[in-house]
Formats: C-alpha cells, sequence, structure tokens
C-alpha cells in the first residue's frame, strides 16, 4: 500500500469530529477520506491528547517536547554555573598575575637576535 494522500487539516478534524461524536465508524472515515483505518485512529489518538494538553494548561505542547524543554533549561543552568566558575578562577588566576615583574632569563635582550 502506498503513502495516503495528504489531507487538509480541516479534513481530518471534521472526520474526526464525526468519529468522536458517533456519526462515522473509523472504518467508515478511513473509506470517506481514502486513508487507512490506522490513520483515522492516529488523528483520533492526537486530537484527544491535544484536547487533554490544552485542557491541563500546557498550551497544545506534546509531553515530548516538553520534556526537552525542561531538559534544556536544565542543561543551560548547568553551563550558566560552568562559565561561572571558569570566570572566578580567570579572576583569581589574573589577579595573581598583578604586580609581577618577569623575571629575565639568560643573556637576552629585547628586539636582539641571538643565533
Amino acid at each position: 500500500m502506498g503513502r495516503p494522500p495528504i489531507l487538509p487539516t480541516d479534513k481530518k478534524f471534521d472526520l474526526v469530529l464525526r468519529v468522536v461524536s458517533g456519526e462515522l465508524t473509523a472504518a467508515e472515515a478511513a473509506r470517506e477520506a481514502a486513508v487507512s483505518e490506522q490513520s483515522v485512529s492516529n488523528w483520533r489518538r492526537q486530537f484527544i491528547e491535544g484536547g487533554r494538553n490544552g485542557l491541563a494548561g500546557e498550551g497544545g505542547r506534546d509531553s515530548e517536547s516538553a520534556s526537552r524543554i525542561a531538559e534544556l533549561i536544565k542543561e543551560n543552568a548547568t553551563l550558566k554555573a560552568t562559565i561561572g566558575e571558569l570566570y572566578i578562577e580567570l579572576r583569581k588566576y589574573s589577579r595573581s598575575l598583578v604586580g609581577r615583574v618577569p623575571v629575565p632569563r639568560g643573556n637576552t635582550h629585547p628586539g636582539r637576535r641571538v643565533n
């Protein structure tokens, strides 16, 4: 079986509403749209999950993207803490060098080449 034709969102929405309301079965909706029954069942599941997430206040985000955002926020906080620690170490190192006079080594003179 080849790839089913892509239906506009409005057509999918209309079919899913008719299935959920009991007007059509998934098989009838699949025949009407010329898609598999599995496709109609997937659309119905996505429709119900989207509604559940909307009522839960997730703004339509699915749980996978919400967990990815939480993961990125945690990683961002870790990176900021690491940068802060490195900054403190750099400041400590640069302050320890302030006031030190470089010690000359050997008989070299600046600007003079030694063969």
